[in-house]
């Protein structure tokens, strides 16, 4: 995706200085910190653009792109057993010149009941900038081997396709969602996002089922005009997997919608909460959401008034309703970029600042209905500044979140990793 578009909000946390710590809400009780042990990576400088999947065999799955000058792009991955160790030296899922790699929209992992793993990274079609396909592979021996990829878009245009949300649709099928620009033509594709085409299309969000042979079921569009460059999210839910994204309307409207797939059918997208933020360009700031049981909390950033503000909104119903959402910071150094994760205790949000002196990582910890913050803290202040340092990554394990994070030391990129344990 071209991502040179730079939006109000963050020029503004570039250049302004606020508060070192962000102010915990009203309703909060929060505890003393909690201990941040480092987690130590088995990848190397050069890597960047992490995944942090949660296995149901209870391992821990990290994935990632190493890009080193002179070598061809690799997307690579570790298993962290449940002995607390990686099991063996990370492995080659795919490399090639003609990867696309970029800092937002970056490759995941799945695990299916079956035992197989599934990933998706972006391929280069044509020589135009952004004219890129989905690619879909699928290992049965625990990622020794990988399926030669398919397509998951099949319309064959060399235009954008991408932000990718994956979840186990059955014990060996998986769910894919992706942005895809097949009805924008090669509108605004050579000096940016954000131009509808001539007819007014703009950037669809479509879904599809594959099976264990990766053939192709129940594709559908979810939505004709979706904001072209923000990450999408899924959890499943109770009722089935439910669907987070940032929808564009035809007045610049960009806030957070949902659909929940029900049987074959995706139930009609509806806001989770009515921002009203209108943005002319793309933020490049997706949501995040995660569930357990009935029970959905979800993340996500917005500016309505011209200032950031992170937000937080839950469902007791599998996303057939929104509370009113809680405010978890505010101010121009909020740059956003969360994640959510979801347990039977408490609700962990993780999410980044930049300020005058640089970026910190924070964590808070909520109820799970988001009624009272119990902690926050910084987990780490960076090195690295703006886009660089992409998208962190959490996930819980027997009650103790995992962090994998970016930063960029020494001109190169570098992953870390930490381990912060409840109370």
């Amino acid at each position: 995706m071209n991502i040179r578009l730079v939006f109000l909000a963050s020029a503004l946390a570039l250049c302004a200085c606020t508060r070192d710590a962000p102010t915990p809400s009203a309703a909060s009780t929060t505890t003393p910190k909690q201990a941040v042990d480092d987690w130590a990576l088995p990848s190397v400088a050069g890597a960047a653009q992490p995944d942090l999947i949660l296995a149901p065999d209870g391992r821990l799955l990290l994935s990632w792109i190493s890009s080193l000058p002179g070598r061809r792009h690799a997307l690579q991955f570790a298993a962290f057993d449940r002995a607390g160790k990686w099991q063996s030296a990370p492995r080659t899922i795919a490399v090639g010149n003609n990867m696309f790699v970029n800092w937002a929209d970056t490759p995941h992992l799945a695990a299916t009941d079956d035992g197989a793993l599934w990933v998706h990274w972006l391929q280069k079609t044509a020589a135009a900038p952004y004219a890129y396909d989905v690619m879909l592979s699928r290992s049965r021996d625990g990622g020794a081997n990988w399926s030669a990829p398919i397509a998951v878009n099949d319309d064959g245009l060399p235009v954008e396709h991408g932000f990718v949300s994956l979840w186990p649709a059955a014990d060996d099928s998986i769910g894919v969602a992706w942005l895809d620009g097949r009805k924008m033509g090669g509108a605004g594709h050579g000096s940016g996002h954000d131009a509808p085409a001539a007819d007014g299309a703009m950037m669809t969000l479509r879904s599809a089922r594959f099976d264990a042979d990766l053939a192709r079921h129940d594709e559908s569009e979810l939505d004709a005009s979706a904001c072209d460059c923000c990450q999408t999210g899924a959890a499943l839910t109770a009722e089935g997997p439910l669907l987070v994204y940032r929808d564009r309307t035809l007045d610049e409207i960009r806030d957070i919608y949902s659909a929940r797939l029900q049987g074959a059918t995706w139930a009609r997208p509806k806001p989770v909460h009515a921002d009203g933020w209108k943005m002319p360009a793309c933020p490049v700031n997706g949501p995040s959401v995660a569930a357990v049981g009935d029970r959905a909390v979800f993340a996500w950033y917005t500016a309505p008034n011209g200032e950031p503000v992170l937000k937080a909104a839950r469902s007791s119903d599998s996303g057939d309703s929104f509370s009113a959402p809680i405010e978890i910071d505010r101010g121009t150094a909020v740059q956003g970029r969360v994640t959510v994760a979801l347990d039977a205790r408490q609700a962990w949000i993780l999410w980044l600042r930049e300020e005058a002196a640089g970026q910190s990582l924070w964590l808070a910890r909520y109820a799970p209905d988001l009624s009272r913050e119990l902690q926050r803290q910084r987990v780490a202040t960076l090195q690295g500044r703006g886009r660089g340092t992409g998208f962190p990554q959490l996930v819980l394990r027997d009650g103790a979140a995992h962090v994998v994070w970016t930063d960029i030391v020494g001109g190169q990129p570098l992953l870390h990793g930490a381990r912060i344990a409840s109370e």
